[in-house]
């Protein structure tokens, strides 16, 4: 009966904890700050506001401004304290959570072989366009192409670019394209969010098993 009883207790205490932190991950929020850390322009310390922001659980991902933020806070009040703590003006982009880890199971990127030279990258809206264009697209129209508009999915825009100086223009387009502020990050930084959004529920899991 006692180890009836603790088998029980372990299997509650296991189910409880996946509850728990996959309840976290869907209240979990990432934020990209657009054009900082940039040849020298609007230049801050990542660490450092991620150490401001540790009330809210914040990780800290990368130089370019992309944060986790893991407590539950209003996407409201989340805009408004980094505002607050940075020493500019800056956009904001903040997307749930749950949206990344969607992205990850899905394979946008099928008909993209990984190879040298060329990048994967995500565009993230800073909300739903009233229209878009059709694609994919590619830049330049003609000739040996730079950047590829693969689909979006959503506040998502999946592409990938060759490494060229003249990739940063194009990209710059996107804003016009969609007829609202975008932010981009290469994949393997939406696979490491991914990965904060899931370490804990790994952690937990692994102490409920003890």
């Amino acid at each position: 009966m006692i180890r009836v009883n603790l088998h029980y207790q372990l299997e509650y205490g296991r189910r409880w904890s996946e509850n728990v932190w996959k309840c976290r991950k869907h209240v979990a929020l990432v934020v990209l700050l657009r054009g900082v850390n940039v040849g020298g322009h609007r230049t801050f310390r990542p660490t450092t506001l991620a150490e401001h922001l540790k009330h809210l659980d914040a990780v800290n991902i990368g130089a370019a401004g992309t944060f986790v933020i893991r407590r539950r806070v209003s996407q409201a009040q989340l805009n408004a304290e980094i505002t607050r703590r940075l020493p500019f003006d800056a956009d904001i982009v903040i997307c749930h959570g749950r949206d990344i880890v969607r992205l990850m199971s899905q394979n946008h990127f099928k008909d993209q072989p990984v190879r040298p030279g060329l990048v994967r990258f995500v565009s993230v809206l800073s909300k739903r366009p009233r229209s878009a264009p059709s694609m994919p697209m590619r830049f330049p129209s003609s000739g040996k192409w730079l950047l590829q508009i693969l689909a979006r999915d959503d506040r998502f825009v999946f592409g990938v670019y060759r490494r060229h100086m003249k990739v940063i223009s194009y990209l710059g387009t996107l804003d016009r394209l969609f007829g609202v502020p975008v932010t981009t990050r290469n994949w393997n930084t939406i696979a490491t969010i991914a990965k904060v959004l899931g370490k804990k529920t790994h952690l937990h899991d692994e102490a409920a098993r003890k």
